[in-house]
């Protein structure tokens, strides 16, 4: 009888001891899904308050941009522009204008203007600094180009 007991008793510590596992185990992956879950909200917080920062950084930037735009367009009609408005033309890219002072007036042309618009803290790019270095160097001419 004590044989039969003491099998009985060693079964039921054993379904026991694997109920109480179980029951860990079950507390564990609740816990990981818990955990998972947690850090996927503050993932997706941090991407929602990065995202408010890129859309804000690029609204800033285009509006920087079609100012900048605007101020090319009327730059011409400003106070302190260097030449007659009617003397400039618009290029755009990779310079803003190109004037010819006087020719407006039928005066003699007696300088070439490549003229770059700037607004705010704007700084030459590099493109922009190469053309200038190219004319203050003395790095220009004049071609004329027949069509065959």
């Amino acid at each position: 009888m004590t044989e039969l007991s003491l099998e009985k008793l060693i079964s039921s510590q054993l379904v026991t001891i694997g109920i109480i596992g179980l029951g860990f185990f079950l507390v564990l992956v609740i816990a990981i899904a818990v955990a998972f879950k947690a850090g996927k909200s503050a993932a997706k917080i941090a991407l929602r308050g990065e995202l408010k920062k890129v859309r804000e950084d690029a609204l800033k930037r285009s509006r920087a941009v079609l100012g900048g735009q605007a101020g090319e367009q009327v730059a011409p009609f400003l106070p302190h522009f260097p030449c007659n408005p009617a003397d400039a033309r618009f290029v755009g890219k990779p310079i803003d204008f190109i004037a010819f002072p006087g020719a407006a007036e039928g005066e003699p042309i007696d300088e070439v203007l490549l003229i770059e618009v700037k607004t705010g803290d704007a700084q030459l790019s590099q493109r922009e600094r190469q053309i200038r270095d190219a004319v203050e160097d003395g790095r220009v001419r004049y071609v004329e180009y027949r069509v065959p």
